[in-house]
């Protein structure tokens, strides 16, 4: 993609005590999910059928991992990943607490995530990728800052939406730099169209929010359009784009952007 990475994949002792080193037994898509990359987690067509259709927005990338991120994985996954297996998520039971759930669809390395989540502890993150190296460094950030409140899902980000996440059940939505696939040929395969939107203006709580940001001009003009035509939400800034949060943090890949000269938009909209 752009500065981004590509959508899915947008930029993945002491602390053993403050956090879960094992899984709870019983909680609905968490225990006995299989660490990410392994076969069973792995969906075929993940964006077979309705209501996207039958087109990938993404490149699978496993990438190769760090000692440490391969560590984090083998001692955390079980307590705080979950497969994209189509099994519906009780978010009480996965978090252990009911506090309101943002998915985060693609974190990249996850720094921005784990910021996010130290920031605002009341709010629970679940962060989904489909990039290994990326969800072992989460991971280990979850440990390193002892984040209660982050979970990962390893997978397809619609497939979750569709088949695990009930409706009206999020508070919030975050896209942060998706793959813009600048070609015209293949703006089909941009996540941010009208069928997701639909799907994922259906899973938001009334008064949840999407919140999309893009370095890429064209893809941040072709969001307003999509997100301005779901008759479900509402732009809080009114019309065009919103000024970025003070809470949404920089991530690496937006940096990259700026360097480059390319404007970073953020686009907010609210369930009515």
């Amino acid at each position: 993609m752009s500065s981004a990475a590509p959508t899915e994949s947008a930029d993945r002792t002491a602390c053993a005590a403050a956090v879960p080193t094992a899984a709870a037994p019983g909680v609905s898509g968490r225990a006995g999910s299989p660490p990410p990359g392994t076969a069973s987690t792995l969906v075929p067509d993940p964006f077979a059928g309705p209501p996207v259709g039958e087109v990938r927005t993404f490149h699978p990338r496993r990438g190769r991992l760090s000692p440490q991120q391969q560590n984090a994985i083998d001692r955390m996954w079980d307590a705080y990943g979950i497969g994209v297996d189509g099994t519906p998520v009780d978010f009480t039971a996965l978090f252990g607490n009911p506090n309101p759930v943002v998915l985060e669809i693609g974190f990249g390395m996850g720094e921005a995530t784990a910021r996010m989540a130290a920031a605002d502890p009341g709010t629970n993150i679940l962060a989904t990728d489909i990039h290994t190296p990326g969800i072992g460094n989460l991971l280990h950030l979850v440990e390193t800052n002892r984040l209660a409140n982050v979970r990962i899902a390893e997978g397809d980000a619609v497939r979750l939406l569709t088949e695990m996440v009930a409706p009206e059940s999020l508070a919030g939505i975050r896209v942060y730099f998706p793959d813009p696939w600048p070609k015209s040929k293949h703006h089909k395969r941009r996540l941010i169209r009208p069928g997701f939107t639909a799907l994922a203006a259906s899973r938001l709580a009334p008064g949840g929010t999407l919140h999309c940001a893009t370095d890429w001009a064209p893809y941040a003009a072709w969001m307003l359009e999509v997100l301005d035509a779901e008759p479900t939400l509402r732009n809080t800034a009114g019309h065009g784009y919103t000024p970025r949060p003070d809470w949404r943090p920089m991530t690496r890949f937006e940096r990259q952007g700026l360097a480059k000269g390319h404007e970073v938009a953020d686009l907010v909209f609210r369930r009515a």
